[in-house]
Formats: structure tokens, sequence, C-alpha cells
């Protein structure tokens, strides 16, 4: 038995890199790729250069489309948050006819296709008429998002020690002194990473936005309509930017979560102490 163990032991190392290879092996390629002076073509990549960066900055029409979704990003993570925040405190702290229905229904976008998302939001803005443009997509995205956000801080709110408020208000505080003092403090670590999840999820949404755009083009579809015509190095240089960055939102959000856990554990400590 022990032998048929460490078989399947011997066995995990290799299958664990053959996971990551299977994931991440694409990713390498295509940065790989970006600095290839020969294009998308040939292999092995040689002739190692930055002029697919120099092609890419002065390409004004990807920049206005970065600079749209950035626009778009932004606005669908402060409409989901606004939303998405009242919705997980409803869920958590307050009791109403239809609580199961009403937590089902916020999280129906998570479940619905982003097509089914996208056609009825274009329905709704057609019979509201509506021109289609960035502020339609930041709709859409904001709406179709708005779940992530209550997901996200509902799983927060569950692990949150109540006995904070409770001295806040049995000193004297208001409930939204309370709230806002010590609540969503509380909360900053859900609240960041629901909305570096929002912001990620909706740079890179084509379905609505395919829907719902208007003359000015989001970075994904973009890169789609160019893709048509074939693969370019310049989208390799963007892609591999836009990983930059969420590789650094990633490594942030971790660190901030490793120091607030170092501080969680620090505070349990004294009061175990005295």
């Amino acid at each position: 038995m022990s032998g048929g163990v460490k078989a399947h032991s011997r066995w995990l190392p290799w299958h664990a890199l053959a996971v990551f290879a299977f994931l991440y092996l694409p990713i390498v390629t295509l940065i790989v790729y970006s600095f290839n002076g020969e294009g998308v073509g040939g292999f092995p990549p040689r002739h190692l250069t930055l002029q697919w960066y120099r092609i890419l900055f002065a390409d004004d029409a990807i920049w206005a489309a970065v600079f749209n979704s950035l626009q778009v990003a932004l606005a669908a993570m402060v409409i989901s948050l606004a939303l998405g925040i009242p919705a997980a405190l409803a869920l958590d702290r307050a009791n109403f006819p239809g609580k199961g229905l009403f937590r089902r229904l916020v999280l129906l976008p998570l479940i619905l296709p982003g097509i089914i998302t996208g056609l009825s939001l274009l329905m709704l803005f057609r019979e509201a008429n509506l021109k289609l443009s960035l502020a339609t997509i930041i709709l859409g995205h904001g709406t179709a998002l708005i779940s992530v956000a209550t997901t996200e801080i509902f799983a927060g709110l569950q692990k949150l020690d109540r006995a904070q408020e409770e001295a806040s208000l049995d000193l004297g505080a208001t409930y939204w002194q309370t709230f806002w003092n010590i609540t969503i403090p509380n909360l900053k670590l859900p609240i960041i990473g629901a909305a570096l999840l929002i912001f990620t999820l909706s740079m890179d949404e084509i379905a609505v936005s395919f829907f719902l755009i208007g003359r000015d083009n989001t970075l994904p579809l973009e890169i789609w309509g160019r893709l048509r015509r074939g693969i370019t190095p310049e989208i390799n240089a963007i892609s591999t930017i836009i990983f930059v960055f969420s590789l650094i939102a990633i490594v942030v959000w971790y660190r901030l979560r490793m120091r607030a856990q170092g501080k969680a554990e620090i505070a349990a400590e004294l009061l175990e102490t005295n």
C-alpha cells in the first residue's frame, strides 16, 4: 500500500507541472512573441526587439480604446460597489419577506450568459430611446457586476466580528457613525478584492459590450476587430502590458491581505495576554 502511495506521490509533481504549463505556457508564449523581431511568425523567436512596443505607443486607436475601457471599468466599479454593499448588508443584517428570492435574483447575473444580459439590456435601452455609447456600456457592466460586489462583500460580512460594532453602539455612536467608522474599515479587504475583480472583469468583458457599443470601441472589441484581419505583434505587446498590470494588482492585494492578517493576529495575541 505504501509503495502505491509513493508511486503516486512521484507523479504528483509532474502532474502539477503539466497543469501549470497548460495554464501559463500560452501567456509566456504571448509575452515572448511580443519581443520577437520576426513578428508572430518564426520559431524559435529571435532578433529580440522593442519595435512592436514603439509601434504600439504610436497607435492612437489602441490607446483611445484603452482609455475608454479604463473609464468604463472605473465607473462600473463605482456603480457595482455602491449597489452591492447595501445589498450585501441587507442579506446579512436584515430580515424581510422574500429574502431568499432576493438573494437568488442578485446572484442571477453570475449564472446568466453575457449574451443574454447584453441582449436584454440592448432591448431595454432601445425601448427607453437611449443612444448607444460608453454610458450604456457603463450601465451594462455595472448591472452585470453588482452580483460580484454583493457576493464578495457578503462573504466578508460573514467573517466580520460584530463585537466592535456592538461596542460602538453601546458607547453612544449612531448606526451611521458605526457603519462609517467601524463596519466599512473592517470590510476594507473584501471591498478592495471586489473592486479589483470588478475592474478586471469589466476590462475584458466583450459579450455585453458587443451589444451596447456605440461609436467608441473598448479595448477587447478593438482587439477582436483587429484579430479578424490576423494576429499582429502590437496585440501581443498590449496584452503583455495588461498582464503586467494585472500581476501588480494581484501582488498589491495579496500584500494588503497579509498585512491585515498580521495585524489581526497581533490584536488577538494582545487580547489573550490581557
